[in-house]
């Protein structure tokens, strides 16, 4: 399936990914290579929705299930190009690994996901039973899931492969992301009479700490339900000589699988109702936070940051039926969870769409300094791909 002409067609497109930057709402230039990979390699039609998402399709000639291909296109900032061993947008290759932002987050994977498609239809002349979809996602990385209801509304997939890093290896599930700020109501004053104020830090302060005691939910698979303090902030800022009137603090809540909205803030509420009732000066309350960003397109991209967790169980058809074909190819897959967010809380956790992720080189490289892929793991990859449209689209 992959002779050597292919495995360079692979690795070069990695490369002009790469050498595109594309920050969260600038992907522009990704997208461009992208609709000119997909017209050159022969998908019979692609299209660019509101937020600058961009969809490839291959249609089979015999109907089937509908197999969507899901990667992001966006990257996080490089802060300091200097500390990079190689520059980070070179792509250069050294001892067999492509250099660069994006290529393990996921440039690499995309790149893989067009071409295995393409293969798979120019070797079966399309004789398949189905549609493939090749999806490159925007503002992944600001929030995952969002961007994705989109293209999962407009193709209703029976199937969704994750791109995530996965060392090759078959995710069947991950612990979802809810941000939550809890917010303090004081009253201003000047400093030198703080009596005359309510102070909104010291009160935060005490939820800060009643908060720690909240014992975490539990899941024999994912693990905790951590609900962990990342940010605190207060106004007026700067507050020289002036009590703080307010002040908000954000959580980081990982979530487990069947935790709603209304279940994950409960056990909160109830204790600042509690805490209220105690200090009638207390005013506290807790929301989700809710993301803006401006697209590509010039279009806004809104969501409430509640990412749902997922899971299916390993003897599930679908999983099993990849697994044999990866086995079948001599891959020795395992069978696993991410442990970090993608969009599968989207396609998994909140439209239930059978999804599975796998993807090339190790999830502890993204978002790093000299972040690389292993060219071994990309030509691999692109075989996974290949593999699981044949195990999926009979």
């Amino acid at each position: 399936m992959l002779n050597k002409e292919r495995e360079e067609k692979v690795i070069d497109l990695c490369q002009r990914l790469v050498k595109a930057p594309s920050y969260s709402g600038q992907e522009e230039k990704v997208l461009k290579e992208l609709q000119k990979t997909f017209n050159e390699m022969g998908f019979d039609d692609v299209f660019i929705d509101k937020y600058g998402n961009i969809i490839g399709h291959i249609k089979g000639k015999k109907k089937g299930k509908k197999l969507l291909f899901d990667g992001h296109m966006d990257t996080v900032p490089v802060t300091n190009p200097d500390q990079w061993n190689y520059p980070p947008f070179g792509a250069e290759i050294h001892d067999g690994k492509i250099y660069g932002r994006g290529t393990t987050d996921m440039k690499g994977a995309v790149a893989a996901m067009v071409c295995a498609a393409s293969y798979f239809a120019k070797d079966t002349n399309k004789e398949f039973a189905g549609d493939v979809y090749v999806a490159a996602v925007v503002h992944e990385e600001c929030f995952e899931g969002v961007a994705a209801r989109a293209i999962s509304e407009r193709i209703k997939p029976d199937y969704v492969v994750i791109g995530e890093a996965s060392q090759l290896n078959i995710k069947i599930g991950q612990r979802g992301r809810g941000e939550i700020m809890i917010e303090t109501f004081g009253i201003p004053c000047h400093s030198a009479n703080p009596q005359e104020g309510v102070n909104a830090v010291y009160k935060m302060a005490e939820v800060i700490s009643e908060i720690r005691n909240l014992k975490p939910t539990n899941h024999e698979i994912l693990g905790d339900g951590i609900l962990e303090l990342v940010d605190v902030k207060s106004s007026p800022y700067p507050g020289a000589s002036v009590v703080p009137e307010y002040c908000k603090a954000t959580y980081d809540r990982r979530l487990l699988v069947g935790e709603t909205k209304e279940s994950v803030l409960a056990p909160i509420n109830e204790l600042l109702e509690k805490m209220m009732a105690k200090d009638p000066e207390l005013k506290v309350k807790a929301s989700y936070s809710v993301g803006k960003e401006m697209c590509l397109t010039g279009n806004e991209i809104e969501g409430e940051r509640f990412f749902p967790g997922w899971l299916y169980d390993e003897s599930e058809d679908f999983v099993q039926a990849v697994y044999a074909e990866l086995m079948k190819m001599g891959f020795t897959p395992s069978i696993t969870q991410y442990h970090f967010c993608t969009n599968g809380s989207h396609y998994a956790g909140e439209a239930n769409i059978k999804t599975i992720g796998m993807g090339p080189s190790k999830e502890n490289l993204a978002h790093t300094v000299n972040e690389y892929i292993e060219i071994e793991q990309l030509s691999s990859v692109t075989q996974c791909y290949y593999g699981i449209m044949k195990a999926l689209l009979k």
